[in-house]
C-alpha cells in the first residue's frame, strides 16, 4: 500500500500540544493485551487481522487497528503533534505519542498513517426526504415514500463519504433508512432521527398550495391510514390542541424516533405563514416537551421568530434551530435552560442564490431572513453559549449542486467567516458538541471526541483545517473515513 505524504510541522497561530508525557504504562499494558488476543497459527504465528470491505465496513476476524498522524485534533481541548491512536471493538481503545508505541507493533496491527486526524463530523440538522425541490406539495405528489427512499439511499453514501459520520434528521425517512445501515444494506452514517415534524394546521409543517381537507387526511394525526398515507411514518404531521399533540409524540416514539421536532414558529419555504409568529399555544409545546421527556426524549424547535424562540424556550425545547430574530433575552433564556443553538447557516447562506428551488413567495421570506441571521449568529457566537452545527439541507440532487445532500462541509467554513468561531471553536461544534443535541436523557451517543472509551468514528483530512476550513467543502480531502471502528473510505 502506498502511503500519503504526512506532515511533519505545523505552523500558524492555533496552539498545538506536544506529544504526551505522562506514564505509558497502562497503555503499553493495553497494547499488550492486544497482542496477546490476536488469532495465533500453529507456527504460533500473530495472523493480521484482513482489513476491513470498503463497500459494506463489514466486520473482520479481528476488529483492531492503529492509526499514526501527524496532528491529532481531538475535538475538544488542544492539538497534538505525533499521535497515534489504537482503536478495537468499535471504540478508542488507547492513545499516546507515536514514539511511545511498542516496537514492531505495526507488524502486528494494521496500520494506517495520515496527516491530520479528527472525530468524525455531525451534522446536526438534516432532511432525508428525498424530494427534488424545497415545495412541500412534493412530498404528497411526486415523491411517493418508495422513490424517496430509492433517491436516499445514494444521499447517505455521499453524507459518509464526505466526513459526516452521524446526522440529527429533524424530518423526513430517516428512521426507516437508518434501519437498512445498520443492518449493511446501505451505507451511510449513524442517524438519529425525529421521524415526522410536528406541525399545527396552518403551520410551518402544511401545504397551502393543496386542498385543506386532504392535507388533513394524509398528514392529520388522528388520520393514521388515510387514503393509503400514514403521517406518522412520513416527514410531517399536523396536530391541534393537547390531545393531539401528545398523540403525536406517541405515534414517533412507537416508530422510533430519537428526538421530537415541532415548528415553534411560522417558516421560509412554507408558503402562506409568518415566520416571525409563533406556533402553537404555550399549553400545546409543553405537552409535546413533557411527553417527549418522560419517554426520554428531547424536543428540538423550528423557531426564526423572537415569540417563538422565548415561547419554545420556556416550554423547555432542547433546542432551537435557525433563531434569526434572537437578542440578547433570547440568549438569556438560552443559558438559564442550557439550552443548544443549531444556526444551520448553510440553508440561508446558499438558499439567496437558488430561487429555482422554490415558491416566489418562500424566496421573498427567504431574503429577508438572511438580512438578521448572519448577525444573531454572531451574537450567540460571542455570548458563548453551546452552539451544533447542521446545515438543514434535505434535497436529493446530484452533489455537483451545492444545496445537495452530501455537502455539509460549509458549514464549518461558514462557522468561522459568518459566525465568527475560530476553526477550533467550529470544529468543536461540529463534533464534540453535537451529541448534546440529543440530550442527557439517554438518547446521545459517546460521539464526538478522540477519547479513550469513545466510538470510533473518525476522519482524516489531507490538508491542515486550522489553516484553512474550506477544506471540509470538498470531498475528496476526506482521506479515510471510520465509523465504528469500520474503514468505509479509503483514497489509498
Amino acid at each position: 500500500m502506498t502511503r500519503r505524504k504526512v506532515i511533519t510541522s505545523h505552523t500558524g497561530s492555533s496552539t498545538i500540544s506536544e506529544p504526551c508525557t505522562t506514564d505509558l504504562s497502562s497503555i503499553n499494558t493495553a497494547t499488550e493485551h492486544i497482542f496477546s488476543s490476536l488469532p495465533v497459527s500453529e507456527d504460533d504465528s500473530p495472523q493480521l487481522p484482513r482489513l476491513t470491505d470498503l463497500q459494506t465496513g463489514s466486520s473482520t476476524e479481528h476488529d483492531t487497528h492503529l492509526i499514526n498522524t501527524s496532528l491529532l485534533i481531538p475535538g475538544r481541548g488542544k492539538p497534538q503533534k505525533d499521535m497515534s491512536i489504537i482503536i478495537k471493538s468499535g471504540k478508542i481503545h488507547s492513545i499516546q505519542s507515536t514514539s511511545s508505541l511498542t516496537e514492531g507493533i505495526s507488524k502486528f496491527i494494521p496500520t494506517t498513517t495520515v496527516p491530520v486526524l479528527l472525530p468524525g463530523l455531525w451534522d446536526c440538522h438534516t432532511h432525508l426526504l428525498g424530494a427534488t425541490s424545497f415545495n412541500f406539495s412534493e412530498l404528497l405528489t411526486t415523491s411517493p415514500p418508495a422513490l424517496a427512499g430509492a433517491r436516499i439511499s445514494r444521499n447517505v453514501h455521499d453524507i459518509l463519504m464526505s466526513g459526516f459520520t452521524s446526522v440529527r434528521d429533524l424530518g423526513g425517512y430517516a428512521i426507516e433508512v437508518s434501519k437498512a445501515i445498520v443492518e449493511g444494506t446501505l451505507v451511510g452514517p449513524n442517524i438519529y432521527s425525529a421521524g415526522a415534524a410536528i406541525s399545527q394546521t396552518s403551520g410551518h409543517g402544511d401545504i397551502f398550495d393543496m386542498p385543506s381537507g386532504f392535507v388533513t387526511s394524509c398528514l392529520g394525526v388522528r388520520d393514521t391510514q388515510a387514503n393509503g398515507f400514514n403521517p406518522a411514518g412520513g416527514p410531517l404531521l399536523l396536530a391541534d390542541g393537547e390531545d393531539e399533540c401528545r398523540r403525536a409524540v406517541r405515534l414517533l416514539i412507537r416508530r422510533g424516533a430519537s428526538c421530537i421536532k415541532v415548528f415553534a414558529s411560522g417558516g421560509v419555504l412554507s408558503i402562506a405563514d409568518d415566520p416571525l409568529r409563533q406556533q402553537f399555544s404555550d399549553a400545546e409545546l409543553r405537552t409535546i416537551v413533557d411527553e417527549a421527556n418522560r419517554a426520554g426524549r428531547v424536543v428540538a424547535a423550528h423557531c426564526h421568530g423572537k415569540n417563538g424562540i422565548m415561547a419554545a424556550l420556556r416550554a423547555g425545547c432542547h433546542t432551537i434551530e435557525h433563531g434569526t430574530y434572537m437578542d440578547d433575552e433570547c440568549i438569556s433564556e438560552f443559558k438559564k435552560r442550557n439550552a443548544v443553538y443549531v444556526p444551520t447557516r448553510t440553508v440561508v447562506k446558499l438558499g439567496v442564490d437558488h430561487p429555482e428551488l422554490m415558491s416566489p413567495e418562500s424566496y421573498r421570506k427567504m431574503l429577508e431572513t438572511a438580512k438578521h441571521h448572519e448577525s444573531a449568529y454572531r451574537l450567540a457566537v460571542k455570548s458563548g453559549i453551546k452552539i451544533a452545527l447542521g446545515t438543514d439541507l434535505g434535497i436529493s440532487v446530484p452533489t455537483t449542486h451545492p444545496m445537495a445532500l452530501g455537502n455539509s462541509g460549509g458549514e464549518l467554513s461558514y462557522a468561522v467567516t459568518d459566525g465568527g468561531m475560530t476553526a477550533l471553536q467550529a470544529i468543536e461544534a461540529a463534533t464534540a458538541n453535537a451529541p448534546d443535541v440529543l440530550g442527557d436523557l439517554g438518547m446521545a451517543p459517546k460521539s464526538g471526541r478522540i477519547e479513550v472509551g469513545y466510538d470510533a468514528d473518525l476522519i482524516a483530512l489531507s490538508k491542515d483545517p486550522l489553516e484553512d476550513m474550506a477544506v471540509f467543502k470538498h470531498p475528496k480531502n476526506i482521506t479515510h473515513v471510520w465509523k465504528g471502528g469500520k474503514l468505509f473510505k479509503s483514497l489509498e
